[in-house]
């Protein structure tokens, strides 16, 4: 994860001005330093902070140079409308008291944000995991919001309990899925390179005197 996703909400600007607030008094009365330069320190450290901390764009350091603009903006598109609910997945887990259900639902958040990274890596693997970013992804946070609602319950119905439970477990096993089929293209060649390999070792071995 970028230094910046942290910051997707505008933390970024809040987070500069505290360090900013604090170096200029530390700078001029802690070490007497002269208030206009330590005020253009401050400043120096506050856009540093505001540019280092700012969300990354989509793609951004990627080479798309060679992908079809029609095609990029589609997959951009996708992945900004899917983004709404990854981010609400990981919210969700925050929230969550039972430790195993907020590890789980964590481990659903690392998955979602590995396949996120590998679209943006290859945009062309977009289509491999298409259903998850547009069914599985929202109903997991649909799912992981509901199950802290039930949570909060003085008496929770335990069946419904259980039955989330299980369904998140179900869903880390598909998020899992989606995100190793997407490597199924790098290994294509793998079974063919492997029966060469072998023959070629026997080959060798058995034309030896």
């Amino acid at each position: 994860m970028m230094p910046g996703q942290l910051f997707n909400n505008g933390l970024n600007w809040v987070v500069a001005g505290i360090v900013a607030a604090a170096v200029i008094p530390a700078l001029t009365f802690g070490i007497k330093i002269p208030f206009l330069v330590a005020l253009g320190i401050g400043l120096t450290a506050f856009f540093g902070l505001v540019l280092l901390l700012a969300p990354r764009g989509l793609f951004e350091g990627v080479d798309v140079s060679t992908l079809n603009k029609g095609k990029l903006d589609l997959v951009r598109k996708v992945l900004m409308e899917a983004t709404p609910a990854l981010e609400r997945l990981d919210a969700a887990s925050r929230r969550i008291r039972n430790p195993a259900i907020r590890k789980g639902i964590q481990d659903l958040t690392s998955t979602a944000r590995t396949i996120f990274e590998r679209i943006e890596q290859n945009p062309e693997r977009m289509i491999s995991v298409q259903r998850f970013l547009t069914y599985y992804l929202p109903a997991a946070a649909e799912l992981a919001e509901s199950y802290g609602v039930l949570e909060q319950q003085r008496s929770p119905d335990t069946g419904r309990l259980q039955q989330s439970e299980a369904v998140l477990g179900k869903l880390n096993e598909a998020f899992g899925h989606y995100a190793d089929t997407m490597l199924e293209s790098d290994l294509s060649g793998l079974d063919v390179d492997l029966r060469l390999i072998e023959r070629a070792v026997k080959d060798d071995l058995e034309a030896r005197p």
